[in-house]
C-alpha cells in the first residue's frame, strides 16, 4: 500500500512536465538545458522547488511517524518519575512489608544507614557498634504518592516515641531515623513530625539526619516477610501490623511495588 503524503504537499505537480524530471540529473539535459528558451527555463526551475518541497514535506511527515511510533512504544518504567527516601522504624523486615504495599511505591530495599564501617554484614550491625539503622530505601513515584504521604504511613508503621526500640527489638540500630535526601524533603519531615505529635502521648524520638550512604543488606532480608510468612517472627509481629493498616485502610492487602 503506498504511502499518502501529507496534505500540504502537491503530489500533481510532478505529473505536470514528466520530461523535465531528468534536468537535476542528466548531464546530456543539463547542457540542453543551458539552451533552452527562458521560459522553459523558469518553469523547470519552478518545478525543481515543487519537487524539493514534496521532499522536505515527505521527509518532516516520516520523522514526525517515526517520533509517534517511538512515544508509543516507550517503556513507561523508564521515563517514569522516580524519589528515594530512607527511613528507619526499628526491624527493616517490617517496614518493608508495610511500604510495599503503597500504590505509588515502585521499590522497597532493606539495608542500613547512619553508621562509620563501610558495607558492614547484619552481623555487625546487630552487635550496635557499626553506629547503622536498619532502613528501608524506598523509591517512589511522586506522581502517585508524595513523600509527605510516606512519612504519614511511617508514623502509623511504628512506634517513634520509644528510643532506640521498637517492642522486643532493642538497640541503636532499631533506632526511630528518618534520612533525608534534600533540604525539600527535611522540612517535610520536620513539618510531620510536628504534626504526628498529637497522635501520641509522650514525645516524638525521631531523629531527622542528613543522607549519606545505604548499604544493601543480605539477599535473604529482601521480601522476607512475602518469602517466610509462617515464621514465627513474620506470624506474631509483622502479620498483626499489616492486619491493623489494612482495616484502617492505610496499606492494601497485596503488594503494589514492580517486581
Amino acid at each position: 500500500m503506498s504511502t499518502p503524503f501529507p496534505s500540504r504537499c502537491d503530489r500533481s505537480s510532478l505529473e505536470k512536465f514528466p520530461n523535465l524530471l531528468p534536468v537535476a540529473t542528466s548531464p546530456a539535459v543539463k547542457i540542453e538545458f543551458a539552451f533552452a528558451p527562458l521560459g522553459t527555463k523558469l518553469r523547470a526551475s519552478l518545478l525543481l522547488l515543487k519537487h524539493m518541497k514534496i521532499s522536505i514535506c515527505l521527509m518532516v511527515s516520516l520523522a514526525l511517524t517515526s517520533l509517534t511510533v517511538q512515544a508509543q512504544t516507550t517503556d513507561p518504567m523508564k521515563t517514569q518519575k522516580r524519589e528515594t527516601a530512607t527511613l528507619g522504624g526499628g526491624c527493616f523486615w517490617c517496614m518493608e512489608a508495610v511500604f510495599e504495599r503503597l500504590p505509588g511505591v515502585i521499590s522497597v530495599t532493606s539495608g542500613f544507614s547512619g553508621g562509620t564501617v563501610e558495607n558492614p554484614t547484619y552481623e555487625q550491625v546487630c552487635t550496635g557498634k557499626t553506629g547503622h539503622a536498619e532502613v528501608t530505601q524506598i523509591v517512589f513515584d511522586p506522581g502517585k504518592i508524595s513523600y509527605a504521604k510516606l512519612l504519614e504511613v511511617f508514623w502509623q508503621a511504628h512506634d517513634p516515641t520509644t528510643l532506640n526500640r521498637q517492642g522486643a527489638d532493642e538497640g541503636t540500630q532499631y533506632r526511630s531515623v528518618i534520612f533525608y535526601h534534600d533540604q525539600r524533603q527535611k522540612l517535610s519531615a520536620e513539618k510531620s513530625k510536628l504534626a504526628a505529635q498529637a497522635d501520641f502521648n509522650r514525645p516524638i524520638v525521631t531523629a531527622i539526619e542528613p543522607f549519606t550512604k545505604f548499604y544493601k543488606a543480605e539477599d535473604y532480608h529482601q521480601g522476607y516477610y512475602d518469602d517466610n510468612t509462617n515464621a514465627g517472627y513474620c506470624r506474631f509481629v509483622i502479620a498483626p501490623k499489616l492486619e491493623k493498616l489494612e482495616h484502617k485502610k492505610v496499606i492494601q492487602s497485596q503488594v503494589q511495588t514492580q517486581k
